[in-house]
């Protein structure tokens, strides 16, 4: 009987620290909204949210990440970085959330609304990732938390986010949130009052 070759186990990825700006959002009231419905029609909604999603975030340059239930997050600056990825996902945010009411309008949901939030600084990007796994840190789980504190049809920002798109879009302060992530921290945030801007949006890539 021949020997069998031994296994080579794959080169782990190499991962360096990068500034990146990390989108989570979501549907509001996506439970109860789905238990007064039947299953199929729930499906059908998820799977056109999905989609429009996709078709947003990636319409702003965003490499969608995961959705994890109702959740979607995406990420700018990883794999590939460009000098205004912080206002493309914010601008992603705000399209996302407006395309989100739309749906529900054409759907005849009105009530359906998404929330989002979006914040910018260092994080780990595992190089040569696809999809989940492609960043990580306490940024990923900060985000998140800024997600969940965001009123529904509305963008919540952090600091660095708001300094780095301000000379383009319109903000309003939000008051200060403990977040609670890896560690927690305190954080002045910002919404996004509307779609209003100074300065021309960025080229959809």
């Amino acid at each position: 009987m021949a020997d069998e070759a031994p296994t080579v186990a794959a080169p782990a990825k190499a991962a360096e620290r990068r500034l990146v700006s990390v989108l989570f959002a979501d549907l509001v009231g996506f439970t109860s909204l789905a238990e007064d419905r039947d299953s199929e029609e729930v499906r059908e909604l998820l799977s056109r949210y999905f989609e429009t999603c996709r078709r947003v975030l990636g319409l702003y340059g965003g490499t969608v990440e995961k959705f994890v239930g109702d959740a979607v997050m995406a990420v700018w600056g990883a794999p590939v970085a460009t000098e205004d990825d912080a206002e493309r996902s914010v601008r992603a945010a705000l399209e996302l959330v407006s395309a989100v009411q739309a749906l529900g309008e054409e759907i005849g949901i009105p009530e359906l609304s998404a929330r989002a939030g979006v914040l910018s600084g260092e994080a780990a990007v595992t190089l040569g990732a696809e999809g989940e796994g492609l960043v990580a840190g306490d940024l990923v789980n900060t985000a998140a938390r800024a997600q969940s504190l965001a009123s529904p049809g509305a963008v919540l920002v952090g600091e660095a986010t708001r300094r780095a798109t301000e000379p383009a879009i319109v903000y309003e302060p939000a008051g200060t949130h403990e977040m609670k992530a890896v560690s927690t921290r305190r954080s002045s945030d910002w919404s996004v009052p509307g779609r209003n801007s100074r300065a021309r949006s960025p080229t959809p890539t």
